[in-house]
């Protein structure tokens, strides 16, 4: 399982991870200090040659090549899709089979109401223009944060779009936790005010494993990922001030909890006047080590690693928590998943608590806090 994770700040990262899970029978029980991904180092763009037809010859092999680009949008929408050209480009050429754009990929706004205006249903001009160049490239496109016509005139969608080497649409995810907040020292944000959120959590299928659907703030939400991991059998997919301090810790969190690499594609940089981006693309494995990032925080371009599905099976293996875990007939409802909060968490813990809000209680197993519900 992978999560990759689209970036794209103003005060808060705005991201998107994809989590890539597969099914085995035995477990390889590979050391955990070997050199398990082999990692290489882009610093533009590019294209992988693989069909849906492969899917299972991919779910069959031990490790398969991932992309995570980084680049810093502005409110043209035909210079960022020549920029995401060029990057799509390269991650094929490297034998990527999944490129993650970062969130916000197409467009970022200059002025207030600007992402309403331009925003589309998922089978406008703009998706269809990144359709085409996952066709044209032969591979899968993880597009997060893409701004998908709302309700009504006043409102859009933050969306993760998974779009096949086919050029069609697999599957898409409607961002649920919305980023409503004061940044001490910055401007208050409240992305409910022009954003409608998602009710539904989203897995789907692909040749680099199953995927687990998410966008930025989500990222801060771990139970969604263990709903991913746990229910879905999913990784996940994701998209200044916070995402310097707390980016790649929750990051690594993330890896650990569910066991997962964790693809992580950024914004980075100035994108005008009021609006500046951390960066800091990320790989990172499921023992929460970073395998690969950009060298240059701010820079524009790709990271490349190998999934390796058998340092997956080798971790779970060691420390197989999906044995502790309670896995109910149905998913949360969004009821439910609003009233997740943390409620503690210690350096003598292996796992974060959180109150579910749910009718039940908490019981504890050695350094492992159990849900009982």
């Amino acid at each position: 399982m992978a999560f990759c994770l689209n970036l794209n700040t103003n005060y808060y990262p705005r991201c998107l991870t994809t989590s890539i899970t597969r099914k085995t029978t035995k477990p390889a029980l590979s050391p955990i200090t070997r050199s398990h991904v082999r990692s290489l180092q882009l610093t533009v763009k590019s294209r992988a040659a693989i069909s849906a037809d492969s899917s299972s010859a991919m779910a069959a092999s031990n490790s398969v090549r991932v992309a995570a680009a980084q680049m810093t949008s502005i409110n043209d929408l035909a210079a960022n899709f020549a920029t995401c050209s060029r990057l799509v480009k390269e991650a094929a050429s490297a034998g990527a089979k999944l490129l993650c754009l970062p969130e916000s990929f197409s467009f970022i706004e200059a002025r207030d109401g600007d992402s309403v205006k331009i925003a589309e249903p998922l089978d406008g001009p703009i998706m269809k223009q990144y359709c085409s160049l996952a066709r044209e490239f032969g591979i899968w496109l993880s597009l997060g944060g893409f701004q998908e016509r709302g309700s009504d005139d006043e409102h859009l969608c933050n969306t993760h779009v998974i779009v096949d080497d086919a050029g069609k649409i697999r599957s898409s995810y409607r961002k649920i936790h919305l980023f409503d907040v004061d940044v001490p020292g910055g401007r208050m944000y409240k992305e409910s005010s022009f954003t409608e959120a998602g009710k539904d959590i989203v897995a789907v299928d692909s040749p680099v494993g199953r995927l687990g659907l998410t966008v930025c703030y989500d990222l801060r939400f771990p139970e969604l990922y263990q709903q991913l991991r746990f229910q879905h059998e999913a990784q996940a997919s994701f998209t200044k001030i916070t995402g310097q301090a707390h980016w790649e810790i929750l990051l690594r969190a993330r890896a650990i909890e569910t066991q997962c690499y964790v693809i992580a594609a950024a914004q980075a940089g100035k994108h005008n006047d009021k609006r500046e981006s951390h960066g800091e693309t990320l790989i990172i494995d499921p023992w929460g080590t970073v395998v690969v990032r950009l060298p240059d925080r701010l820079s524009t371009g790709i990271t490349v690693a190998n999934i390796d599905f058998s340092f997956i099976d080798s971790v779970r293996a060691r420390i197989p928590i999906a044995q502790f875990k309670q896995r109910p007939d149905k998913g949360l409802e969004r009821e439910q998943l609003s009233q997740m909060l943390p409620v503690g968490v210690g350096a003598d813990k292996d796992m974060f608590v959180w109150d579910f809000g749910l009718k039940g209680s908490l019981s504890t197993s050695g350094n492992l806090r159990l849900y009982d519900v």
